[in-house]
């Protein structure tokens, strides 16, 4: 389980930050839009950098290793 912890960790984020579908940071009008399933190349990279902040941290507070074990 440990191995896919990381995968799963990695997925639920990426579905969480795509950009426009929760919310989108910056906005076209506003700094933060809800729903708006729209992206700009802001958002976007806005959005990377949070979701690997977001994937280190959790990944450290779990004891998550990504790769696989060798004995």
């Amino acid at each position: 389980m440990v191995d896919a912890a990381a995968l799963i960790i990695g997925v639920i984020l990426f579905v969480v930050l795509s950009p426009g579908l929760v919310l989108q940071i910056p906005g076209d009008d506003r700094p933060v839009e809800f729903t708006n399933q729209r992206t700009s190349i802001a958002s976007v990279i806005v959005h990377a950098v949070v979701f690997i902040i977001l994937f280190y941290l959790l990944q450290l507070v779990f004891h998550v290793h990504g790769g696989t074990k060798v004995d």
